[in-house]
């Protein structure tokens, strides 16, 4: 295992909650809710680079996708049913079983491996999709995190990377709020000061050699109980889209 971005103390946190992937009532509710607004972002971004149809039924075939921080295969699962061929990669250990027997018993053929993104990057492997989601701010050195991820990308390939706001906002939201109030996630599963900011994720993005093409806020209501897409309102969690050119 690579240790180049790993923070094991994150890597740590996660492990603790493997067998909580699939509880849509458990340690992971949060991300069970943000998962709709998550899929809808990934799959039109995909479709609009690659020219493809959604209303077929695997409009993905054909194109090869990675899911970096796979956790229990929460957008891995939906990837393999569009038709894309999967590979995900956590660093813990403990995710991947979780994962396999769930798309076991789901029916889906999936890649699952324990590795790192500068590993794969390093064995040569290329795909067309990177999907990055909420890793960015657990990992020890994110400019060689995401250089590992362009490396990982085809020519013309797309990542999808989302991550935290940092700002008084999602401390009050992403920490207090979901950890302390609302008690979805266990104290200390964030770090505020890790969080980056959308101008920052640029930055970082274009010096690891990507195009930045797109960037949106993921926004919680917390009266419909739901969250949605926005143009405007990237003030805690937001999402981006990047190409290797």
């Amino acid at each position: 295992m690579s240790t180049t971005t790993i923070d094991p103390a994150e890597v740590a946190k996660f492990e603790a909650m493997a067998a909580e992937w699939w509880n849509p009532h458990g340690k992971f509710k949060p991300l069970h809710m943000l998962n709709p607004c998550r899929l809808d972002y990934i799959t039109s971004q995909i479709a609009a680079e690659f020219g493809r149809d959604l209303t077929k039924p695997r409009p993905f075939d054909g194109l090869r996708l990675l899911d970096i921080g796979c956790g229990g295969g929460l957008l891995a699962e939906p990837m393999a049913r569009l038709g894309a061929e999967v590979v995900g990669a956590d660093a813990a250990a403990g995710n991947i079983p979780v994962a396999q027997l769930h798309a076991e018993q789901s029916g889906l053929k999936i890649d699952y491996r324990h590795t790192t993104a500068e590993d794969l990057a390093t064995a040569g492997e290329q795909f067309d999709v990177v999907l990055n989601m909420e890793v960015v701010e657990h990992v020890a050195d994110p400019l060689a995190y995401l250089t590992a991820c362009h490396d990982l990308l085809k020519p013309g390939g797309l990542m999808v990377c989302s991550t935290i706001n940092r700002n008084p906002k999602s401390y009050a939201v992403a920490i207090v709020g979901a950890e302390v109030v609302m008690r979805w996630l266990p104290r200390g599963t964030h770090e505020w000061r890790k969080f980056i900011t959308p101008d920052e994720l640029y930055d970082l993005l274009r010096t690891a050699g990507l195009d930045p093409v797109d960037r949106k806020g993921m926004v919680f209501n917390p009266v419909f109980w739901s969250w949605s897409l926005s143009e405007r309102d990237l003030s805690v969690n937001y999402v981006t889209t990047s190409i290797r050119r």
